[in-house]
């Protein structure tokens, strides 16, 4: 059953890639949350977009900062062109936000520690950039919501639990409860607080209940999710418990249980794993959405649709899961925990259609549903997120999806926080511009760090893992030749009946025989040789090719990085300076296949624009020349240096290893930022992949780090007329 749902996925991805005329969301915009800062602020500081609303009139965001103890606004009055705001103090910190006229009413945790808890209502206003007022919530608020006829908001007092104290196991007291204040005038009405009593109802720790996130539907009635309770109550607006059921367990099947395995292997089965739902979306006044992220025990990696009665209307089990992985997205290392984690549920209404959006926390997607019936919802497309995308909105009127992404890796060097912004249009989706979806069996993928082209077919390419999978080393077939590019085989890299495990294979290329060449970036440290394998069209390694003394008395852990075949000679580019280098050159290696000489020639990198370093990605050749990636590991608006170079074949004239190396001459052919900025997200750093097919069009991969501190997206793109160009 889970394949079929996700096969059902894949069609719905394919129809919605391929048809011109099909309304798609695209990603039109990117706000990274250090631009809210004021002038002289320190930037260097953590900050994160989580959960975000927006004004009535759709032309201002205002997101809850947690770090930074803020609220941050930006003007979206021109949504491809956001604006900061500022930033404004919240006394505390903020956990959840809703807008009602020209306020903004945000909950915000006060609490000095699980015990003694506490919490406020604040009440912003917009235009005036200034608070008016606070209302003691006298516990610790996660989720507010607000009535669709702005008459009142509702509270999740959540008392969370203490993770760290027995093993996080409840009954952790103070028990939480549903805060429920009118509102008059736009104002709040600090003395109509009232809680709703939500103890005793659930089968687990029933008198320690802990809820996470509340809705409100056009009958004024209030959701509750229960996380860690795994359970729902429907309240009304006085708080009276109208319904409340178990939030139940589903069964998973073909899903990756092992952690830190470095494979994807989905072969297992997981049995009766709670729901324990986090977010929660009324989509009529009968039906509600959750999102099955798990904190407790338990997250089944899906969402579901809920009467309010009790009554499953839709469960989605692993085929949410599944199109993730088809994208690229899964992440690997939270294979024993729960997966993506579905965390966030948006649901609105575009051109009459109803929509569920789906987050998932960790792949950095969102799910697109066309939810017309209940009983059976069209995946319509998955849209790429910063990363962790904690909070979602959506302005149906201008036909806008805002997302908040929470992740911070400012202490890495790597991306900020980011708000992102898309809209409804006409149009194919942009992303994927790679998938496994319509393979005839389930191919997880990620890490893509080499691309050769089939020299008989035209758009027919090959891409390899990385040590990311150091376990499950494999050689992908893509037919590049369809939009977006699809992976229809995985051939697993083996040796002696196994896997050939701890490779980190950067680059591949074809042995004009059926099978592969591949480089193999080493790293001594490990006791992982750099070397060179050739591969069958079985994927078995017949021949190891350790690196000759010459070079390994010089290494450092930065090896080949790519391969290409020239007749008899293989040439790798070392990705950068070994020890007897000058700084600002690498080595183009070669290596006789027959007479099983070695030589290189030396390659002169660009200065690093800021900070850090430029290396060599991949190799090919073409026509004449050696066409090469020469990159920066800079990312964001830090990247400068993404390009593709070339060198006439005439100056591969390789010497000795050993003696001195002639300098060859470089000429740029390509800067490729312009594509890496297409999507409208961040520029990503790790440009690994170049093939140009027998057809003369070139392709450019990029790696996603497995999904682990990435987004998780993969740009793959082609390049018309680059040789041609370039002669």
């Amino acid at each position: 059953m889970s394949r079929l749902l996700s096969f059902t996925s894949v069609l719905a991805l394919i129809a919605a890639s391929a048809s011109a005329a099909e309304m798609n969301f695209n990603r039109i915009a990117s706000f990274a949350t250090p631009l809210n800062m004021a002038a002289g602020e320190d930037q260097n500081r953590e900050t994160s977009s989580e959960i975000i609303a927006a004004s009535e009139d759709g032309m201002r965001l205002v997101y809850t900062d947690s770090p930074l103890g803020v609220i941050g606004m930006i003007d979206i009055a021109d949504p491809a062109a956001p604006k900061p705001l500022g930033n404004i103090d919240m006394g505390g910190e903020p956990t959840s936000v809703t807008i009602v006229g020209g306020s903004a009413f945000v909950a915000v945790n006060t609490s000095k520690d699980y015990v003694n808890v506490g919490g406020k209502l604040v009440s912003v206003d917009l235009d005036g950039k200034s608070v008016t007022a606070e209302c003691d919530l006298g516990g610790q608020p996660d989720s507010i919501a607000r009535a669709k006829d702005g008459s009142f908001l509702a509270i999740a007092i959540e008392n969370e639990r203490d993770e760290d104290l027995n093993d996080g196991v409840l009954p952790q007291m103070p028990a939480g409860r549903v805060a429920l204040i009118d509102l008059k005038d736009g104002a709040a009405d600090c003395a109509s607080l009232r809680f709703a009593d939500v103890t005793g109802l659930a089968e687990i720790a029933p008198e320690d209940p802990e809820p996470e996130f509340v809705d409100i539907n056009d009958l004024g009635e209030t959701v509750v999710t229960l996380q860690e309770n795994n359970h729902l109550v429907v309240l009304d607006r006085d708080g009276k418990v109208l319904s409340h059921f178990s939030a139940g367990a589903v069964t998973l099947e073909n899903v990756d249980l092992t952690d830190e395995r470095g494979a994807l292997r989905f072969t297992e089965t997981q049995a009766d794993r709670k729901r324990e739902p986090d977010a929660v979306g009324w989509i009529d006044t009968d039906h509600f959405a959750i999102a099955n992220e798990g904190d407790y025990e338990g997250g089944s990696r899906g969402w579901t649709i809920f009467n309010k009665d009790g009554t499953v209307v839709y469960e989605s089990g692993m085929s949410f899961e599944h199109a993730v992985i088809e994208t690229g997205h899964y992440p690997d290392k939270r294979s024993d925990a729960k997966g993506v984690e579905p965390e966030s549920i948006e649901v609105a209404r575009f051109n009459g259609v109803p929509y569920v959006f789906v987050g998932a926390e960790r792949a950095s997607v969102i799910g697109v549903y066309d939810v017309s019936d209940l009983a059976n919802p069209v995946l319509r497309q998955i849209l790429p997120s910063g990363i962790a995308p904690e909070g979602v909105v959506a302005i149906p009127s201008r036909n806008l999806l805002v997302t908040a992404n929470e992740a911070d890796l400012i202490e890495d060097g790597g991306v900020r926080s980011h708000v992102m912004i898309y809209e409804l249009g006409e149009g194919p989706a942009a992303y994927p511009q790679i998938t496994s979806a319509g393979a005839d069996q389930l191919i997880g993928w990620g890490a893509l760090s080499g691309l050769a082209a089939d020299p008989e077919t035209k758009g027919k390419l090959y891409a390899i893992n990385d040590s990311f999978y150091g376990f499950q080393p494999q050689i992908f077939t893509i037919d590049a030749t369809q939009t977006p590019a699809r992976i229809t085989a995985a051939l697993d890299i083996t040796r002696g009946g196994a896997p050939a495990q701890k490779l980190d294979i950067e680059g591949v290329t074809t042995d004009g025989e059926g099978g592969f060449w591949l480089a193999s970036e080493g790293n001594s440290a490990k006791l992982v040789p750099h070397a060179l394998y050739h591969v069958n069209a079985k994927g078995v390694i017949k021949k190891e090719i350790a690196l000759p003394e010459e070079l390994l008395a010089n290494e450092t852990r930065f090896g080949f990085e790519g391969i290409a075949r020239d007749g008899d000679v293989l040439w790798m580019p070392v990705q950068r300076p070994w020890k007897d280098d000058a700084k600002s050159e690498v080595k183009l290696v070669s290596y006789n296949t027959k007479t099983e000489e070695w030589g290189a020639v030396r390659y002169p990198l660009d200065a690093p624009a800021d900070k850090g370093w430029v290396g060599l990605s991949d190799i090919e050749l073409h026509d004449g020349y050696a066409y090469i990636i020469e990159r920066d590991n800079q990312i964001g608006d830090k990247a400068a240096i993404k390009k593709i170079y070339r060198v006439a074949m005439s100056e591969l004239t390789p010497a000795p290893l050993g003696g001195e190396l002639p300098l060859v001459a470089k000429e740029e052919v390509r800067d490729l930022l312009p594509e890496l900025k297409a999507l409208n997200g961040y520029v990503v750093d790790k440009v690994e992949g170049l093939a140009i097919d027998a057809d003369g069009k070139a392709y450019v991969v990029t790696d996603n780090d497995g999904v682990d501190d990435s987004s998780g997206e993969t740009l793959f793109f082609t390049i018309d007329g680059l040789a041609a160009a370039s002669n």
